[in-house]
Order: C-alpha cells, then structure tokens, then sequence
C-alpha cells in the first residue's frame, strides 16, 4: 500500500499540471451537469415496514389524491381579553381572513372555522385549515405573501393570529453562516498549527474544491438516483470536515521529511506514501460506517449515507493527488520561514507538547485510566433515561409564529389536539359502514381519548378514514402508551367486526420510527463495529488495538448521548444554547451520531497509532513508540479535532433545535473522543499493555494480508537521504 501510494504522490508531483488540469475538468463537468439536471424532488419520507407508512400507503392507493403531499396552514384565531371569536365583530374578520386566503391562485381551499365547529368549547379559539394544491418547496413568494397579509390584516382587526403547518416553512435546514463560522476558525486553527498562510490554506482551498466537485455529483445526479433535496447535508458537513483533515495529515507529513533534509519530490512521495495510507483507510472506516446506515431501513437515510460516502471517497481521492501536486507548485510556502532557506539533514523533531503529555500519561497510565473511563462513564449515566421522538412545533422558539400557534391550540382545544391519530379501517361487504362505526365507538371509549371525528369513506366504500384526539401531547409518553393500547385491542375488535384497521398519522409515525431505529440501533453498530474491528486488524496486525479503538469509540458515543439528554432532555444548561423547550431527543440522533462519530474516531485512531506502529516496526520499544507517535502527530490531531468541533459548533448558532442538537451532538462525541478517549485512555492502556499490544497470533499473521501503512518499504531506502535545495528540484521537475 505504501509503496503504490509513494508512487503516486510522485507521480502527482512530477505531473502536478495534468493533475490539477484534471481535477479542474472534473468540477467543470459535474457543476455543468448539475446546473443543467432537472431540480431535486422532495420525496418525502416514507420508512418501509412499519405499521404506521402501511396504512399512509393504503390511504393513497384508496383515496387516489386525497392524501397528496400539497402544503397545509393551519391559521389560529384568539379572541382578546377573554373575548369570544364567536362575537359578531371577530367572527366577520375571521371570516373575511378566510375567504381572502381562498383567493389565492395556489390554495386549493380554506376552510371556514365557523361552518366546520373548529371552535374551541369556551368560545376563545378557533383555526381554519388553508391546503394548497402544491408541496411546500413549491409554493411561490406570491402565495407566501398573501398568507402573510391575511395574517396581518386579522392582526389589525385585535385578534391574536399565528399559523402552523408546513406552508409555513422556510425552507428549512442550516444555511451558509455555520459552514462559514467552521471554515473561519478551521482557518484560524490551520494557522496556529502550521504558522503559515500557504500552508493553512492548501487543506482548506483543497477541501472547497472537493466539496464542490461531491455537492455537484449530488445534485447533477438527483433526479436520475431520486434524490431528496436534504440528502446533500450530511455529504457537505462530512466533505468540509474530512477534506480538511486529509489534507492536513499530508501537508503536516510533508513538512516533518522536509525538516529531515528530504527534497521537496521525495519529501512528497513519502508524505502519501505514509500518512496517505493513514489516510486511506481512516477514510474507509468513515465509508464503512456511512454506507452501513443502509442497515437501519430507511431510504433517505441511506441515500445520505451513500452521498456522504462518496463525497469522504473524493476527499480521500483529493489528498492523494490534488494535495501533492499543489505541494509540486509550492514546495517551500507550505514550510516556516525558517525552514526554508535551507532543510537540516536527519535532524530528529525536539521535544514538544506531544511527547511531554505521553511521557506524563506513561508515568501514570493507570490513575489516566480510571478518571477517564469514570469521568465518561458519568456522562454516559443520564443516556439510560433517553426519550426518542421528532420533535415538531413545540420545541420551536417562542418568537416563530407556529410555535405560538401550537401552544394557541394546546391551550383552546387540549394538547393532544396538535398530534391527533389517524386510523384507518378496511372493511369489506355490505356492513362496511357498520364496522367502521363499530370500531370508531370501541376506540373512543379507550382512556386517553378524548374525541373521535366522524369516518369518512372512499367512492368504493370499502376504506374508513377517522380521527382520534389523544388527551396528552404528542410528545408525551402516555399518547404512546396511547397507541400500543389502540393497536393491542385490534384483535378482539377485528373478530367481532370482520374489519381490520391501522392506526397511522404523523404522531403515530413518530412512534413507529422511534421504535424502529431503537431496534436498528444493536444490528447497526455490530456491522459497522465489526467490519471497523477487521479493517483495524489488517491494518495494525493486532488483537487489543482494534478492540481498544471499538471500546473507547463505544465510551464517547455514550457519554456524549447522555450530554445530549442532559442539554436537549432535561435542560440543564439548555438558556446557553438558546434552547426554549425541551423534550424527546431526535429519533435519528444515536444513528447519525454512531455513523458519523465512528468513522472520524477512527480517523484519529488510525493517524495516531499509524505513527506508533510505524515507530515500533521500526525497533523502538512499546513506550518508546508512544513516545514517537505523539511527538508526530498529536499536535496534528489535535488540529484535527479542534476543526471538526469548529465545524460541528457553527450549527449550535442556528435557531433549528434539531439541527443546535445535532450540532452539539457531534461536537461533543468529537471532544471527548479526541482529547480524552485518543489523547489520554489510548496511551494509558498501551502503556499497561507494553508490547502485548502489538501482539498477533502466528496462524493469524500468516492468514491476514500485508498491508504497508508504516512505509516500512519506503524507510528502507530513504534513511539517507541525499538533500537538494528546494529550487534546484523544483526546476529539475
């Protein structure tokens, strides 16, 4: 592997024009490609299996249309002061509201509050539901505009008026600012690290273009791979942050042979050969942990993951041939000042932060030990409490209009009110009608129902649609507890009734993802934990190190899952995040932070202890080789992991909740794994270990292939090396 990938970077360096007219060609091709690809469709999202998208699609298929994804507002009218909505003058502004909302050349009707008993029971409160005959991402300025208008010609006549419903969306997500945030303080750190210009912004230049080039594939291939218009944000985050990363190892790598009196060609050549095949394999932990989101059974979910894949695959591609021939057009930028009027031959790295921390940890490995497993292990305590569900308009801002819709709701017609179940009955014969009364009147007798809607069924008769308000909110463990009631008194009401029904709605929905990645979760991390297990195996030729990598990867995850809990769940310190409410966690949040958490643990397991194998191959003793790899690489990683944290954080700034708890999420499994799972339980544990750590049963050795990430190959015949001034190669080049 070495020696291919030392070939390379030469050959990279040599033919550093080809290479960068190359790479120029590629984002040419795809950006066109992109611009001229139809627009991506918003799928919406469905999750095959579960109880709750089998009754949406037998909805679809017996209600042809009825259930199209056309954008809903759901406009909320509160009287003043305790007064009625039902007085004379408000009930005519209400109404004047709603026939000038049905004006509108996109709505396809707007539901009088008055004629449908949309009316709360004291008279305070009433809503109309406004459907469009277009998706929320199609609804023009125009329609969005007039909304507002209504809203704010209501507003003037003293009513309080707020709106709810996905016509309300703003199109949603992180927009640009956290990205630049990142990139500014991965600039900063870059910087520090490197004391150069040139050489902090080779990694970032370097890991732009490889975010354009995976971004444009994204969109130029949407329509063709049916590709939703949020599957390229995980793919953007992941290529930032990697990009930047890869890139770093080299350029760090480069400079260490150069400062060995190596000429800027073979200096390159190695910096691939070496930390490239750190690089190519911490980049397929990543790919392996990516792609195995295709074990949880959700489609969007695995779409993001293979995109994302892809786009750590180009950022692994950029740092092998990209970097080195822009090193080619470069060679001395990239170094200090004072390195580079003239390289010092052999002379070895001092003494820096790296090695004074390792030779601490070596003299204490087991009181290190301890307060790091403890100290995780108490972060960790809260997650046995974790709550999953999607959280929706409550967990907004107080100063969002649906927000305050939502609560305007809750507080005129109960809480269940804003999560009402949806069930759905298919009764075939000629007491259809019958049995779809049978069960409406056994289902509103249930505890914790408070109201049943009257069915309403299709031209064939055969299917019954209704709606059951829960008396708790949709959030709340009892309307769980609700559902599985609901569902559990199917069979006895099915052989009485001959009909059959499912209970399904975005409450419902929630629930039956919860439960569904729940049970993902133990399958999802065997997969990728084993296959990381025997990646690691090859790679170090050792028993203990992969199992210490997979258990310090298991230590953070956990403690920064109960971090989340602490924050998002029970809302300490949530006032420092800006966040109003608190509530379940994100379904998808273990997933995400598992997959992505994992494949860039890794990364750093796999630079760092790539330097301690390579310096133990290489005739050191075990804590000699500590030593050596956080003299080489702690600094960097370091870097490395203050970067990420940079990129992850600038989404805590955003006003999404889920997207500050996805962001904190991720930044806070990143700290603790670098700085205390990396940087302090890995040199502990190989100092207690001593050379057992490095120890391979001989049928095992001879079994596994040989894969040269050392560069021992490479070392053989480069240990003397013959030094040339940097102009004088780079005009032989």
């Amino acid at each position: 592997m070495a020696t291919f990938l030392y070939r390379v970077g030469r050959l990279a360096f040599r033919r550093r024009w080809y290479v960068a007219l190359v790479w120029a060609a590629v984002l040419a091709a795809v950006g066109l490609g992109a611009l001229k690809a139809p627009g991506a469709a918003d799928e919406g999202f469905s999750m095959p299996g579960i109880e709750s998208q089998k009754a949406f699609d037998l909805m679809e298929q017996r209600f042809p249309g009825a259930t199209a994804d056309g954008a809903t507002a759901r406009v909320v009218f509160v009287a003043p002061n305790g007064q009625k909505v039902t007085a004379a003058d408000h009930k005519k502004a209400v109404e004047d509201t709603v026939a000038g909302l049905a004006d509108g050349s996109q709505v396809a009707s707007a539901v009088n509050p008055f004629q449908a008993k949309a009316v709360s029971k004291d008279g305070t409160t009433a809503y109309a539901t406004v459907t469009y005959k277009v998706a929320a991402d199609g609804l023009t300025d125009a329609s969005k505009e007039q909304l507002e208008h209504a809203l704010q010609e209501a507003r003037d006549s003293g009513l309080t008026v707020d709106a709810g419903g996905s016509a309300m969306a703003d199109g949603g997500g992180a927009g640009g600012t956290a990205e630049l945030i990142g990139v500014a303080i991965a600039a900063v750190v870059l910087l520090v690290t490197f004391g150069s210009l040139a050489a902090a912004g080779l990694p970032l230049l370097t890991a732009l273009i490889g975010v354009g080039v995976s971004m444009a594939t994204i969109l130029a291939l949407s329509d063709a791979l049916g590709l939703s218009t949020t599957t390229g944000t995980l793919a953007m985050m992941l290529g930032l942050a990697v990009g930047i990363d890869y890139a770093l190892f080299v350029v760090s790598r480069y400079r260490e042979e150069r400062a060995r009196g190596r000429a800027p060609q073979e200096a390159t050549a190695l910096a691939v050969g070496t930390a490239g095949s750190a690089v190519v394999f911490a980049g397929l932990t990543v790919v392996i942990a990516l792609a195995g989101l295709a074990v949880v059974g959700i489609p969007m979910l695995t779409k993001m993951g293979l995109a994302a894949a892809g786009a750590v695959v180009v950022a692994v591609l950029i740092a092998l041939t990209l970097v080195p021939a822009f090193l080619g057009f470069w060679p001395n930028a990239v170094l200090r000042r004072k390195d580079r009027k003239q390289a010092r031959p052999g002379k070895e790295p001092e003494d820096n932060g790296g090695t004074r921390w390792a030779r601490f940890v070596l003299r204490r490995p087991l009181p290190v030990l301890i307060l790091g497993v403890v100290g995780l292990g108490a972060l960790a305590l809260p997650m046995t409490s974790l709550q999953l569900g999607m959280p929706g308009d409550e967990a907004k801002p107080t100063s969002t209009t649906e927000r305050r819709a939502y609560d305007a709701l809750a507080e005129g017609f109960g809480p269940g009110f804003n999560g009402p179940l949806t069930v759905v009955v298919d009764a075939k014969g000629d007491d259809a009608k019958a049995a779809a009364a049978a069960i409406s009147k056994d289902i509103g007798a249930t505890k914790g129902v408070v109201s049943v809607s009257p069915a309403r069924f299709n031209e064939a008769g055969d299917t019954a649609v209704f709606s059951v308000v829960p008396s708790t909110a949709p959030t709340d463990e009892k309307t769980k507890d609700l559902v599985t009631t609901i569902r559990g008194e199917r069979p006895g009401i099915e052989s009485e009734t001959g009909a059959t029904y499912e209970v399904t709605g975005t409450t419902a929905l929630n629930i039956d993802i919860s439960e569904k990645v729940q049970s993902a979760l133990v399958p999802y991390l065997i997969v990728v934990v084993g296959l990381a297990i025997v990646l690691l195996l090859v790679v170090f030729r050792s028993l203990l190190v992969p199992l210490k990598a997979a258990l310090g990867f298991l230590l953070s995850v956990l403690a920064s899952l109960g971090a989340v809990v602490v924050v998002f769940q029970e809302g300490h310190g949530a006032g420092l995040l800006g966040v109003e409410t608190t509530g379940p966690i994100m379904s998808l949040m273990p997933i995400f932070l598992v997959g992505i958490v994992f494949g860039l643990a890794m990364d750093y397991e796999v630079f760092l202890l790539s330097r301690m194998r390579e310096a133990y191959v290489h005739g050191e003793t075990s804590h000699q080789a500590v030593t050596s790899g956080f003299r080489h690489s702690a600094r960097v990683v370091v870097a490395a992991a203050l970067i990420m944290i940079a990129v992850f954080a600038g989404f805590i700034g955003e006003s999404d909740s889920m997207i500050k708890m996805i962001g904190f999420g991720l930044a806070s499994a990143v700290l603790l794994d670098a700085f205390v799972v990396r940087m302090a339980i890995v040199p502990a544990v190989l100092a207690l270990l001593g050379d057992k750590a490095w120890w391979l049963p001989k049928w095992l050795d001879r079994i596994l292939p040989r894969v040269d990430v050392e560069g021992e190959a490479l070392t053989r015949g480069a240990d003397n090396p013959q030094p040339a001034p940097a102009d004088q190669e780079a005009a032989r080049v």
